[in-house]
């Protein structure tokens, strides 16, 4: 063999080396992709719990005209999500404004059912404000906001929604609100149970927020379809200057032992979050402690997603907090 002869055949041999290397290399690295595709896929269907997104974790985006709230389960469905929660505040102007109220009222249940089935996704529940306090002393004005609540009991039914979320607001009075309370949940909860649907209460401020005096109401309700919905955030006690409000909180429950005290009656939680470190932890929750106490509980329903920071845009905020609720759920 010549030198020329030689020279071609190494020069083939590594050639072909090289490209056997290559395809060796692109194989391992495909293998690799779909294995940690696999692996969150797995990570996230062996959770104890499942994934569901709160709608106000888009009230930026809907409040700035970039979303419209009739299309929150579109919206929802390609973040990945397979449950969503209402916010009836949403909804509420345009029903109040319309010339005919229940002909709007239908027309947008009506939507709201039709996108959640054209998308997939599961309707839960309606969180309800604005619809009147339901601890005031005036007993007239707590029957009118016990029944200003039954049509959206209704529309939670035709929904196919679990659940209503209220509000207790009303006397600064611990008695008066505990008595106030009782009275209004028990009548409102009467009219859903007919409905098949459940009337729960957010730790959402003030009294509500003290978690045995609400846990003292739950138990003089002592109704199946009256519980709670525990809210990761939402403890504080008594902000500056008496505001309800977007204002400082200068007196706040402890927020494990307040979920811990709400889990025997929850029915649904809520994934409140803020803003993260750079490791993607919550800076104000241990997001593994607290899923530690729903799941000691022996709640595997969903968890919603309810983003409020101001670092993140809503869909970064609600992205991070899937991805925390993932880790930290798999850890346990």
């Amino acid at each position: 063999m010549n030198l020329k002869s030689l020279k071609v055949l190494s020069f083939l041999f590594l050639t072909t080396f090289s490209l056997s290397l290559t395809s060796c290399k692109q194989n391992a690295d495909k293998k690799a992709e779909v294995a940690q595709e696999e692996n969150i896929e797995t990570s996230s269907d062996s959770l104890f719990f499942k994934l569901s997104l709160a709608e106000w974790s888009l009230h930026k985006t809907i409040g700035e005209g970039d979303l419209d709230p009739m299309n929150f389960a579109q919206k929802a469905s390609e973040m990945g999500f397979d449950g969503i929660e209402y916010v009836t505040g949403f909804y509420a102007a345009r029903i109040n404004e319309a010339e005919d109220p229940e002909a709007e009222m239908k027309n947008i249940l009506d939507t709201l059912k039709m996108n959640s089935e054209k998308y997939d996704v599961e309707n839960l529940l309606l969180m309800i404000d604005g619809e009147g306090d339901l601890a005031v002393n005036d007993s007239v004005a707590r029957n009118k906001a016990v029944d200003n609540h039954k049509k959206w009991v209704d529309a939670a039914e035709f929904l196919g929604c679990h659940s209503i979320r209220v509000n207790l607001f009303g006397s600064d009075d611990a008695e008066e609100w505990k008595k106030n309370s009782i009275d209004a949940l028990g009548k409102l909860s009467e009219y859903a149970q007919t409905k098949g649907v459940n009337v729960l209460v957010e730790n959402h401020g003030y009294l509500s927020s003290d978690a045995d005096l609400l846990v003292e109401v739950m138990k003089g309700v002592n109704m199946e379809n009256c519980g709670t919905l525990p809210d990761f955030g939402n403890f504080c006690l008594k902000r500056k200057d008496g505001a309800r409000w977007n204002a400082e909180c200068v007196e706040e429950y402890p927020r494990y032992e307040g979920v811990e005290k709400m889990m025997p009656y929850a029915k649904a939680v809520s994934a409140k979050s803020y803003n993260f470190n750079d490791e993607g932890d919550e800076d104000l929750i241990d997001y593994k402690k607290m899923l530690q106490i729903v799941k000691d509980a022996g709640y595997d329903g969903y968890i919603g997603i309810e983003y409020e920071g101001e670092d993140l845009s809503p869909e970064e905020g609600i992205m991070a907090t899937k991805d925390l609720l993932i880790k930290a759920g798999s850890e346990l």
